[in-house]
């Protein structure tokens, strides 16, 4: 036989058997990816997603989203699968899940709904990806195309092995669905919504809000509006599937409970954490920590547990911060050159305002063939780091780029790590996170009036609007609970 037919005919038959049959649909669809690797590509990702992000400090909602979404689950699509459901600690306004059933909301969303069902449609909606195995989906097209996961690095290629975004478990996060599977996951949140009891018309009015919430594209995941359809079309298509599925259920007094999830999220964080770092005035400051540093002007600025980020808009340098292990100055500065195979150029013991410090210039040769490797080419990468010893830390701060930029960048790069030190003022160590606090009309009035009389300022009372998912010149009944921002 034919060599080439015979390989054409394994290849159909290696295909014909990575064909699986959907959960939702019952069809049989290409998947190169089994349930049990998509469980494990789950569990791997989780503990990254957790890291990066955090778990959001509060026990009273982590253990409403695994309540509500363990009653989901169990009558989804996919009830054999071991979900875990978490609020994770970021501003942005998202909600993600990755392959095998795991499920993040962020606390930014959290803090945008104003009732159960909104939140239990969009809960359903991320089941859905889940149960539809979307993400699996995804990752079968991106293997067949032999392409490895887009994590969003924010700097220039050569340096993304040191930017955290880039491993896998962060990369699922942006994985685009196309508008088919999107309006799928709508279809599974208004079914599996209804079917635990909730008015998902809810569901459609807060595709409202997200229509008037701007996401903040240094985030380190996008809004959730960045990778989903148009917030109108989907506001019509769902009160209409929500019709079609309370008849089809015959549902009768269907949940809403605004005033029980209002006061659930009374005191929730809104925006950014001051206590996990933030930057005023071109400056960052880690109450926690109690260090401060300059960020270079029009730099963008990545905030995470493990690390900050720093890059210019060309993405052409990258600054990070992070803790380097060691018991010593000297042993952190060994390891990191060590683990990310750099070779020192000079090195020096130093101070910087008074801390200890290891100076360090390296480069980084480039992968190359043996071609390659019997010409003399610069250095991929070249990197000036300190290693500042301080409050029982060793810190690593550094500045890297090519070679051929160095010099260019260099006196930013040594300008804001020397610039490293001590925060002392107390007024930046006390500085407190806006939280949201939920309180009765005093008065039957517009929106406006009625939070202007609860102390709203004027410039707040746009995105106090947009957080209550109302408009300004909306009617509000005296006693009606609604959202205001304090310290």
């Amino acid at each position: 036989m034919n060599k080439h037919l015979i390989t054409c005919l394994t290849a159909i038959l290696l295909l014909f058997n990575s064909c699986a049959r959907n959960p939702v649909t019952g069809k049989r669809e290409l998947s190169l990816m089994s349930t049990e690797q998509e469980i494990a590509m789950g569990k791997e990702a989780d503990p990254q997603i957790v890291a990066q992000f955090g778990l959001y400090e509060d026990s009273e909602l982590q253990t409403f989203i695994k309540e509500k979404g363990q009653q989901m689950a169990a009558i989804s699509h996919r009830k054999d699968l071991k979900y875990e459901f978490k609020v994770v600690d970021s501003p942005v306004v998202n909600a993600f899940a990755v392959p095998g059933g795991y499920v993040y909301f962020t606390r930014g969303i959290m803090a945008h709904f104003n009732n159960e069902a909104e939140f239990a449609g969009v809960l359903g909606h991320e089941i859905g990806h889940v149960t539809a195995r979307h993400s699996a989906r995804q990752q079968s097209k991106t293997m067949l195309a032999q392409l490895g996961l887009i994590a969003g690095i924010i700097a220039a290629p050569q340096l993304a092995q040191y930017a955290e975004a880039a491993q896998q478990g962060l990369g699922l996060l942006f994985l685009k669905f196309g508008r088919d599977d999107e309006r799928e996951s709508d279809r599974l949140g208004v079914e599996y919504s209804t079917k635990i009891g909730y008015d998902a018309q809810e569901m459609a009015g807060f595709f409202n809000t997200l229509s008037r919430v701007g996401g903040d594209q240094q985030e380190a995941i996008p809004d959730f509006l960045s990778t989903h359809p148009n917030p109108a079309d989907r506001n019509r298509t769902v009160k209409k599937l929500a019709t079609e599925w309370q008849q089809k259920v015959n549902a009768t007094d269907l949940k809403v409970n605004r005033d029980s999830y209002l006061k659930m999220i009374d005191g929730i964080i809104y925006g950014e954490d001051p206590k996990q770092g933030y930057v005023e005035n071109d400056v960052f400051y880690h109450p926690v920590l109690k260090f401060q540093f300059p960020v270079p002007r029009g730099w963008a600025l990545q905030n995470s547990p493990q690390q900050v980020q720093m890059v210019p808009k060309d993405g052409k340098a990258l600054m990070l911060l992070m803790l380097a292990p060691g018991n010593s100055l000297q042993a952190a500065a060994e390891s990191f050159l060590q683990n990310y195979q750099m070779v020192p150029v000079e090195s020096k013991n130093t101070t910087v305002n008074g801390l200890q410090a290891i100076a360090v210039v390296a480069d980084q040769q480039a992968q190359q063939d043996q071609q390659a490797q019997q010409q003399q080419q610069q250095p991929a990468v070249r990197a000036l780091m300190y290693f500042i010893e301080y409050g029982g830390n060793v810190y690593n701060m550094m500045g890297l780029t090519s070679a051929a930029d160095f010099n260019t960048y260099y006196p930013v790069f040594n300008a804001n790590i020397t610039s490293f030190r001590q925060l002392t003022d107390q007024a930046k160590i006390n500085k407190k996170p806006n939280r949201i606090r939920i309180k009765p009309v005093k008065q039957s009035a517009t929106l406006s009036k009625a939070l202007t009389a609860l102390g709203a300022k004027n410039d707040q009372l746009k995105e106090l609007a947009v957080l209550n998912g109302m408009q300004l010149n909306d009617k509000v009944q005296q006693g009606t609970l609604v959202k205001v921002l304090e310290q």
